[in-house]
């Protein structure tokens, strides 16, 4: 067994495993528990009453986080040569298509979020075997498949998240970092939240969400009480 450091020990006891938070002391308590000595993410851990293997229960969406995330997102748009100035300008890293889908064959996926015009997704549909394990497939579901590219490329920037649900139904989701105040991270994790509400499948029987957890990098995990969202 792998021994628990002493600031692990510490963090630890600050965490009361019996105990669920409300979303506002949660969001304190992991300000505190923090361990890491980067700026961590905050990531929202939220388990659901689905059965992600039914279509119609397969979690998967898009929500703007008030505060963004922390982080500025590179972006790569897949258009054709028209629309590349129409793109960079709105501040994708990277625009264009041959010379991407080619750089992709060969192996680079450098990128956080590739956004792609409904025309050029046949040549798309070539790397998809590389882009889908790694969550870089553009979707009409996520927004990431549009004519409005500008539009899009300025959602991601503003921090625009996608998020899906796993194969255990669980959603795992960056909301904030800790140098975040705890109700810049709070309103970011409503939104996630409120979102996923909204999202509850007809057909979903039981308890929706079952349980919710908030954690930072390296850090323990903190309980979140579900009936404040319910």
């Amino acid at each position: 067994m792998a021994k628990i450091s002493k600031k692990r020990k510490e963090a630890n006891a600050k965490v009361d495993n019996t105990k669920v938070y409300e979303l506002a002391e949660a969001m304190q308590k992991v300000k505190e528990v923090n361990l890491a000595k980067f700026n961590a993410s905050v990531d929202v851990h939220v388990r659901l009453g689905i059965d992600p293997r039914k279509a119609d229960q397969a979690i998967r969406g898009t929500v703007s986080l008030p505060h963004g995330t922390g982080k500025t997102k590179s972006v790569l748009v897949l258009c054709t040569p028209d629309k590349v100035d129409e793109a960079t300008q709105a501040g994708a890293d990277y625009a264009g298509l041959d010379e991407y889908i080619t750089k992709i064959q060969n192996g680079w996926t450098d990128v956080d979020v590739i956004i792609a015009m409904p025309t050029v997704m046949a040549q798309v549909g070539k790397v998809g075997r590389i882009l889908g394990p790694r969550g870089l497939m553009p979707n009409p579901k996520t927004g990431t498949v549009t004519m409005d590219l500008a539009g899009a490329v300025a959602d991601v920037k503003q921090g625009k998240i996608s998020f899906r649900a796993d194969k255990y139904g669980i959603v795992h989701s960056t909301v904030g970092r800790v140098s975040f105040s705890p109700e810049q991270l709070q309103a970011n994790a409503e939104e996630l939240l409120h979102t996923l509400q909204k999202m509850k499948p007809a057909t979903a029987k039981g308890i929706y969400m079952k349980s919710i957890t908030v954690a930072s990098t390296m850090s323990p995990g903190i309980k979140v009480d579900t009936k404040a969202v319910r």
